[in-house]
């Protein structure tokens, strides 16, 4: 709601000031729906183009990522800290072995069912499973495996990142099909050069609203929207982060309370629970 507020009050500064100045919205009225079609449609067709079919499904998630926000806040690290602190603890007390049956059938695990968000999220259930698997296959080296986890994170969020990069790459263009329009625009008033100097005026002034559309597109939605989604996604790629310091810590021999307070340090600063906070939530999780 916060971006759609904000482009509410940008589009009131803009349109606001030009009318306070004088300007009429006879011109613009008349000209946008037209100028709207050409950048607009050319700026759609063009994403088309540069994006596959997984690609473009995945920018209509980050439409909205762009309105809702990151996924994760203070509860859900809460939620993360106190499942790796239930399956590292079993890990030290009780031997790897105590972990599979948790980690083979987490739909059927009490301690993932007691967060069912973390099991609704595949890919965190999934890294948190495969990694505590590999560890009970004696892939314990903590080098190893923090490298593992570092590239499938990266990979992650590299792939999650191209829908910003694609929107970005849109907001580039999209000043360009303006002038595309108004060219268009140029071209429409020169066939019509034996009407009269009012007459001709309104046309250029027509044309002109491609360029300002265009410029307007790119520096007041898309460019926006594509720096707000990738400051989403570089948040929500915290949480990851999280189950990597734990695990890691996890295997170079440290206790269950060293391990969640490195994960603990890894959260976004915002939504970071206080030492106090943590361990009352893993002390209080009671899980059989």
């Amino acid at each position: 709601m916060l971006a759609i507020g904000a482009f509410v009050l940008l589009l009131g500064c803009v349109f606001g000031s030009y009318t306070v100045s004088g300007g009429s919205f006879d011109v613009l009225v008349e000209a946008v729906p037209f100028e709207m079609w050409t950048i607009g449609g050319a700026a759609l067709a063009s994403f088309v183009m540069a994006n596959s079919m997984h690609d473009l499904k995945h920018a209509v998630v980050g439409f909205k990522k762009i309105l809702g926000g990151a996924a994760f806040h203070k509860t859900d690290y809460i939620d993360l800290l106190s499942l790796l602190y239930f399956l590292v603890r079993l890990a030290s007390t009780k031997g790897n072995m105590a972990l599979e049956p948790h980690i083979e059938k987490p739909e059927d695990s009490a301690a993932f069912q007691k967060f069912p968000k973390i099991m609704r999220n595949h890919f965190a259930a999934a890294m948190i499973c495969d990694y505590l698997r590999m560890v009970g296959m004696n892939a314990d080296d903590p080098n190893q495996i923090e490298d593992v986890m570092a590239r499938e994170l990266k990979k992650t969020l590299n792939e999650e990142l191209h829908g910003a990069h694609a929107l970005q790459m849109m907001a580039d263009g999209l000043p360009a099909l303006g002038i595309v329009a108004a060219v268009l625009g140029v071209i429409k008033t020169m066939s019509h050069i034996d009407r009269p100097p009012a007459i001709l005026g309104g046309m250029i002034a027509s044309a002109l609203c491609g360029t300002f559309l265009g410029v307007l597109l790119a520096y007041g939605l898309a460019g926006p929207c594509a720096s707000r989604l990738k400051g989403v996604i570089e948040e929500e790629s915290k949480y990851y982060e999280v189950i990597r310091a734990v695990l890691v810590t996890h295997l170079h021999g440290n206790a269950p309370q060293v391990s969640v307070e490195s994960g603990r340090k890894m959260v976004p600063t915002e939504h970071m629970p206080s030492f106090q906070e943590l361990e009352e939530a893993v002390q209080s999780v009671q899980i059989t």
